[in-house]
């Protein structure tokens, strides 16, 4: 489904973004298939589709690399297990040096440890080896934080790795593309401006609270 700017929202809130993408995933229901959520948004969109596929939970914690002077922007991403993704054409265009690369790569690292010690404690990562994994959050807007996910799974030997999004821009798909795996969208974005909230009628910025309740809820319905 294609989407131009200025059409209405077509998910209620996450949840039914996570629904309404689970649909599209039916293929993969009865098989042995591993979803990650990309926190804090992408929490609620993967317990839909975890909940309807009857497949395993888990996190994958990935941060954008933000601007030394524009927070707001990124130059790459990290993954949980040290994957980084640069985006060169920035580095290049902004002229970052190596040593302030890692400078702002370290505080990412030191967040992302401190939010996968909050939100999993000590428990150990889903096995994904020889799976089917299901990488999702609420939206794709550049993509960079996905290809971090994309790789931090092909080091860990995925058998097929989808990348399930509610809603994409088109650039960020063209993207993600080149890393040769399956893309699933409930809409994709081709207008130049690309807002994940303009999809949500319903829409917030989730606290790390709200994910540790998403969690616990998975686990009451799972495991009782």
């Amino acid at each position: 489904m294609t989407y131009s700017a200025g059409q209405q929202a077509i998910f209620e809130n996450r949840q039914d973004a996570g629904r309404q993408l689970a649909a599209k995933l039916g293929e993969y229901r009865d098989q042995s298939v591993v979803v990650l959520a990309i926190p804090n948004g992408g929490v609620p969109v993967a317990l839909e589709i975890a909940s309807t596929l009857e497949a395993e939970l888990d996190l994958i914690v990935c941060r954008k690399i933000p601007l030394p002077l524009a927070p707001e922007a990124g130059f790459g991403a990290i993954a949980d297990d040290g994957t980084i993704i640069l985006n060169e054409e920035v580095v290049k265009r902004i002229g970052l040096s190596r040593q302030q690369i890692e400078y702002e790569a370290s505080k990412v690292r030191a967040e992302i440890k401190q939010r996968s010690l909050l939100y999993k404690g000590d428990q150990p990562l889903v096995r994904v080896s020889g799976r089917t994994v299901i990488i999702t959050d609420d939206g794709l807007a550049s993509g960079f934080t996905m290809m971090a996910a994309i790789e931090s799974v092909r080091h860990r030997r995925a058998k097929e790795i989808v990348v399930a999004v509610p809603a994409a821009s088109a650039i960020a798909v063209r993207q993600l593309e080149k890393f040769a795996v399956k893309i699933v969208t409930c809409a994709t974005e081709f207008s130049p401006e690309f807002y994940v909230s303009d999809f949500y009628r319903d829409w917030h910025d989730l606290s790390d609270d709200e994910v540790i309740q998403y969690l616990r809820q998975w686990r009451m319905r799972r495991f009782g």
